[in-house]
């Protein structure tokens, strides 16, 4: 009995210490704990992060203009954001140490929705309306991008600042004919709020001319430096945790449920589906390999974002993103 004591405590020692051995690493999500973000749920509950003896806690955003500070101050390690607006949020704080590790959404999901009764038919019948858009909204800071590129008269077009929670609802009530969102969020929302799907337009601005990358893993500078066995072991978490939902969405919305247990598990599986078939697993990715970025598509980006917004430096895709924290060939997710 006695060595049994002595083992048994000797075990909990060792687990105590394992246990605290794990490097704590906060992870700052853009936006609620919605279906797009059951992978990183997954990765916890697999044990994923665990086996890169990392303890991860997941905080929820309000939009990339508020996660991409809490990087950069270092508030949080790492964190997920539009790459687009660390872009310009890098020209006008110079020095900031923040960059994209990982591309998350090859695709972006930038949108209108607008609805059909109202007049939404395209980019054009959007003059002479009015839209709601969320100042912080990833969408909304490309709508000048999809209005240059469709030769839309900004003048034209009545735009309501909007917040996040009133977003849909002034849609679903008619006080917008449409407004700037995440595809497979306002849509879905908007849905949910009683509008028929079928008078619901979902004008996805890649399909009409802009021609950029999405969200990304960002990571703060200083912190990766001094850590970079900690930002590899991330990384390869969360490809793992992408994966496993991709194979089996309702298993991975069964993690976001455990977090958020007022969502509606089925509208969440299918906001999960909608990602991964429109912004995850494009052509791209299951050629190159998810997380990588094709530089001249980058470059071609860059030179997108210009069309609209004034660079205060020479832009210089260095600071925007690095591959040096993932596999030569990306992650595989089949």
């Amino acid at each position: 009995m006695f060595q049994r004591t002595i083992l048994t405590a000797a075990a909990a020692s060792l687990f105590s210490t394992a246990a605290l051995a794990q490097t704590e690493v906060p992870f700052a999500l853009d936006w609620k704990f919605e279906g797009p973000a059951a992978p990183y749920f997954v990765a916890i509950d697999k044990g994923y992060f665990a086996e890169k003896e990392l303890s991860v806690e997941i905080s929820a955003g309000s939009g990339s203009l508020d996660a991409i500070p809490k990087i950069a101050t270092g508030a949080f390690p790492v964190g997920f954001a539009d790459i687009n607006s660390v872009i310009k949020f890098l020209d006008q704080n110079p020095g900031a140490p923040v960059t994209g590790v990982m591309m998350i959404y090859d695709k972006p999901p930038f949108a209108v929705i607008g609805r059909a009764s109202q007049g939404i038919e395209g980019p054009k019948s959007l003059e002479g309306k009015i839209l709601g858009a969320p100042p912080p909204d990833g969408a909304w800071a490309q709508f000048p991008i999809f209005a240059a590129e469709n030769d839309l008269d900004m003048e034209a077009i009545t735009v309501e600042p909007v917040g996040f929670p009133t977003r849909e609802p002034m849609l679903a009530d008619g006080a917008v004919d449409a407004i700037t969102g995440f595809s497979f969020t306002s849509f879905l929302n908007a849905a949910r709020l009683g509008v028929p799907e079928d008078d619901l337009v979902t004008l996805l601005m890649s399909d009409y001319g802009v021609d950029l990358y999405g969200n990304a893993i960002i990571v703060n500078t200083d912190y990766a430096a001094e850590n970079p066995d900690v930002i590899e072991g991330f990384l390869e978490a969360v490809a793992m945790g992408w994966k496993d939902a991709i194979a089996d969405p309702e298993s991975a919305i069964a993690s976001l449920i455990e977090r958020n247990p007022a969502a509606d598990a089925e509208l969440e599986q299918r906001r999960l589906q909608l990602a991964i078939d429109a912004n995850v697993m494009t052509d791209a990715v299951m050629a190159n390999g998810f997380g990588v970025i094709d530089e001249e598509q980058f470059a071609s980006a860059i030179e997108q974002i210009k069309l609209t917004y004034e660079f205060e430096g020479e832009p210089d895709a260095s600071l925007y993103f690095t591959e040096d924290y993932l596999p030569e060939a990306g992650f595989a997710l089949k």
